[in-house]
């Protein structure tokens, strides 16, 4: 049986594109779309970034009306198979007429983000809305004014009805994003599976981190590690802090090469030993924990022999800890399995970075730091 193909969606960029286009179309030239295809980000495009050079997408467009002052088209935002916190969103666009010749206005209005903290590609009081969505709508806009032969200036307003509510299951807040959602997307696409969300929002919290002059950057894999990594580290800053999940070898190589030399790893003993294994991605889906290796380092450290096969026959890592609870080498145990994940760590931040890993238990004992 052939395997299912996975399939792509389009960002929030695309969605606010073609719901420009679509409403422009209907203002200029009187027509009612049902999908309108619009450029890939330019930006990309020039560079040579895209899977094809001069690439455009075909985007359903949900509704298109006139309005007093222009018309409104939207757009259902589908994330296709790798939905994120705004799949389902609708992404309305209201257009209207400038008397200035060739210009475009681009405004954020409900349900968008307003930028209030330095580091993000937008500067502060901003509207939420990355430059390659900006420059993607503005040449849909564009390709438009050309079709209808209209040289004068255009005012774009993005809104999104549901987007303060949506933007409460974002890290938009602790990057500084306040009211609504982000218009993001660099590519035009989603590819399935990519988490290009989660990195995205893993960068710019870095980037948000060094403009607020924080020295080092606290990464965690979730919320609660994150909030124990707070509680042992109570002089850093907040904005040094950032929700990594499981993206280990992304986050650490980007830390790197953004010249962060200094960085915590807040995690749980699973989270710990695929690191120590050398998974670049730690979710369970994809990277089981090797209870043979984990057996062997707990042999290294001095764990009683007769505990080693009940290791190697474990379902979970959180198992093994009950395992060796009260083995005397337990300590030494954790100890050497943590150093071996910083040493991993180290390697995947080219050794530019000074790593310190904080081990916590399930009831947010700090069991160990390397």
């Amino acid at each position: 049986m052939a395997e299912k193909r996975l399939r792509e969606g389009y960002t929030t960029g695309s969605s606010a594109a073609a719901a420009a286009g679509a409403a422009l179309r209907l203002l200029l030239m009187q027509e009612r779309l049902e999908s309108l295809e619009i450029p890939l980000p330019p930006f990309l495009q020039e560079n040579g970034a895209t899977d094809a050079p001069n690439a455009r997408l075909n985007i359903p467009v949900h509704t298109v009306r006139l309005t007093n002052d222009g018309a409104m088209g939207s757009v259902i935002k589908d994330g296709g198979d790798d939905p994120d916190a705004t799949n389902g969103l609708h992404i309305e666009a209201h257009v209207s007429l400038l008397p200035d010749a060739d210009k475009i206005i681009l405004e954020g209005g409900k349900g968008i983000g307003k930028v209030t903290l330095p580091g993000l590609p937008v500067p502060p009081g901003n509207p939420a809305i990355n430059p390659e969505p900006q420059e993607q709508i503005k040449a849909a806009i564009r390709e438009v004014c050309s079709k209808a032969g209209y040289n004068g200036g255009v005012l774009v307003r993005i809104e999104v009805p549901r987007g303060a509510e949506r933007a409460k299951n974002t890290m938009n807040a602790r990057l500084g994003i306040l009211g609504g959602i982000s218009i993001l997307g660099t590519r035009g696409t989603v590819k399935p599976y990519s988490h290009s969300s989660w990195k995205a929002t893993i960068l710019q919290g870095m980037d948000v981190s060094l403009a607020a002059g924080a020295e080092c950057i606290g990464f965690s894999t979730g919320r609660r590690s994150e909030r124990l990594l707070m509680e042992a580290l109570p002089d850093w800053k907040e904005l040094a802090f950032i929700q990594a999940a499981d993206f280990v070898q992304f986050s650490l190589d980007a830390a790197a090469k953004k010249g962060i030399t200094c960085a915590a790893w807040s995690c749980f003993f699973g989270k710990l030993v695929k690191l120590a294994q050398g998974h670049a991605y730690t979710h369970a889906k994809t990277a089981p924990v090797d209870f043979i290796k984990l057996a062997e380092w707990c042999r290294e450290a001095g764990i009683a022999e007769h505990l080693l096969p009940e290791i190697e026959g474990a379902n979970t890592a959180r198992q093994v800890l009950e395992i060796i609870s009260t083995d005397p080498h337990k300590d030494t145990a954790l100890k050497h399995i943590a150093t071996i994940a910083r040493d991993t760590a180290q390697m995947w931040a080219k050794n530019n970075i000074k790593i310190t890993v904080y081990l916590f238990d399930f009831d947010g004992t700090l069991l160990t730091v390397v």
